[in-house]
């Protein structure tokens, strides 16, 4: 067994961008005469998809969507979302990032994004940061039934990696996942595939509970140490930084 790929979050693992959607979907029950309970946003949307998020919260007030009503609200916070990023003098991309995409492919590790994000978010937000080229395949939240913690999404990228490379044979104990919510992590988990939690937006112990390994930082995960556990077959926590 070796480690042949990583499969990325977006929200809150590539971009920090978890308090911009927490007030455009604040902005958005506002404009439908609703309002967003306090702590709501995080309980609720936190690692799940767009159209979850939404669908749930109207759900919880008595308003049933249809699938045009839902991609209706859905496509407005995504006009919303890029005029948002606009308004920027440069994107919230995590430090780290750059350098660790430069490891992963020194091991010869085929990278993915795994999101309940918009397609669309996601391309021009990986284009204008210059890291689209380093994604094989995108699964966004376009193209899955069920949200996470739901492992559809592992499920299919893997899938998806195996079509455009099928010399990997690709399994879920050759893949890594990087997440940030707990959501998030289970998913991964659910599909087989161990976890570094990454705490962008939950703390450290909190993130070294639930996954396979957590770190504070990108700096902090060493990936040829990570490389050798795939190969030993062994699951050793990484130290907490010092």
């Amino acid at each position: 067994m070796s480690l042949k790929a990583v499969l990325f979050d977006f929200n809150g693992v590539i971009i920090n961008d978890e308090p911009i959607h927490a007030k455009l979907i604040e902005q958005l029950l506002l404009e439908e005469n609703l309002r967003l309970k306090p702590g709501e946003f995080r309980q609720t949307c936190l690692g799940r998809s767009d159209r979850a998020c939404i669908r749930e919260l109207l759900a919880e007030r008595g308003r049933m969507l249809t699938d045009a009503q839902l991609e209706a609200l859905v496509q407005r916070k995504v006009k919303a979302y890029r005029a948002e990023l606009e308004t920027l003098e440069k994107l919230p991309i995590y430090p780290g990032i750059d350098d660790l995409i430069f490891k992963l492919q020194g091991l010869s590790c085929k990278l993915a994004i795994v999101s309940g994000a918009v397609r669309t978010e996601i391309e021009w937000v990986l284009q204008q940061a210059n890291l689209a080229q380093h994604f094989s395949i995108i699964v966004s939240g376009d193209d899955i039934q069920q949200s996470k913690p739901d492992p559809e999404g592992y499920l299919r990228g893997i899938t998806q990696l195996n079509q455009k490379f099928p010399e990997l044979q690709l399994q879920p104990t050759d893949c890594l996942a990087i997440e940030d919510t707990f959501a998030g992590i289970q998913a991964a988990k659910t599909a087989g595939i161990k976890v570094v939690g990454i705490a962008h937006t939950y703390p450290f112990h909190m993130m070294q509970r639930s996954s396979n390994w957590a770190i504070d930082y990108f700096t902090d995960l060493e990936m040829d140490r990570i490389q050798t556990l795939y190969t030993q077959g062994t699951e050793k926590p990484l130290e907490a930084p010092a």
